[in-house]
């Protein structure tokens, strides 16, 4: 047996923790005794704290070890599903990270050509263009902002499907308006939709009509980038919002994860002051 200062010399965990360990279920010593209140761990209980120790490294919450040392299922099985998942979030950090590093380089070579680190905004294209009225089968609904990978995913299946059965023709790439201002404790106030040939009961009509155009290519983080563009142009030569803004996704989203392929059109309804 091991006194718990000794447990803890080897393991590299302080007392205070192991504590606290005890008190949440996590690793309890084998043996607490009555008289003195000393707390002794197995040797055996190395291993448990090696393992523990292990999958913090892997950034697992004490909750979510719990969970994996408590299941009734297959450990090993439980494990390799818990770690895979692991996996997948760290690869899409990795991806987050080498997406600034590549930004925060083109940044630093930018400001030694004696550049603004904003000059990047001088490389957004917007297109004064006449949108034609479009007929679309849509689903509105208040969306949180978390909300809206699965919902994209959850409306545009459910469109499809009202499309098929109704024996309509596509007639454009699915979009997304954005009928509110801001986000609101509801979310926001969004209408998924795919532009149809015909028009119908389950169809309504939507006149965009003098918009601003810019084409995105790859992820959107720099939406705010071509939202702030627009908002100045719009500004600049004397135009005001006149519709929901929108967005067009040429990019299908459910058949690739990679970002840098993605292409969206976003557009911002105007009309002069």
């Amino acid at each position: 047996m091991l006194s718990i200062g000794e447990f803890s010399r080897i393991c590299k965990v302080s007392t205070k923790t192991l504590r606290y360990y005890d008190e949440i279920g996590l690793i309890k010593p084998s043996k607490i005794n009555q008289e003195n209140g000393y707390r002794y761990y197995s040797i055996e209980q190395l291993e448990t704290m090696l393992f523990i120790n292990r999958l913090k490294q892997y950034n697992f919450s004490l909750e979510e070890i719990k969970a994996i040392i408590t299941s009734e299922e297959m450990l090993n099985e439980k494990l390799c599903l818990e770690l895979y998942k692991k996996k997948v979030e760290f690869e899409k950090q990795m991806q987050i990270y080498s997406q600034i590093t590549e930004r925060l380089n083109g940044d630093i070579a930018v400001l030694k050509q004696g550049k603004s680190i904003m000059s990047y905004l001088n490389k957004i294209d917007v297109q004064l263009v006449e949108i034609p009225v479009m007929y679309l089968v849509s689903i509105r609904k208040m969306v949180y902002k978390v909300e809206m990978k699965d919902q994209y995913t959850h409306c545009f299946n459910s469109i499809l499907k009202k499309i098929q059965h109704d024996k309509l023709t596509v007639d454009a790439p699915p979009m997304v308006l954005f009928h509110s201002d801001e986000f609101t404790p509801l979310g926001l106030d969004t209408e998924f939709a795919i532009p149809v040939k015909q028009f119908v009961r389950e169809t309504r009509e939507f006149c965009p009509g003098l918009c601003l155009k810019t084409t995105l290519q790859g992820g959107y983080s720099n939406l705010p980038a071509v939202y702030t563009k627009q908002f100045e142009w719009a500004e600049q030569n004397g135009y005001e919002n006149n519709g929901p803004l929108y967005e067009v996704y040429i990019t299908d989203l459910t058949q690739t994860s990679n970002e840098d392929e993605f292409i969206t059109e976003i557009y911002y309804p105007i009309k002069k002051k």
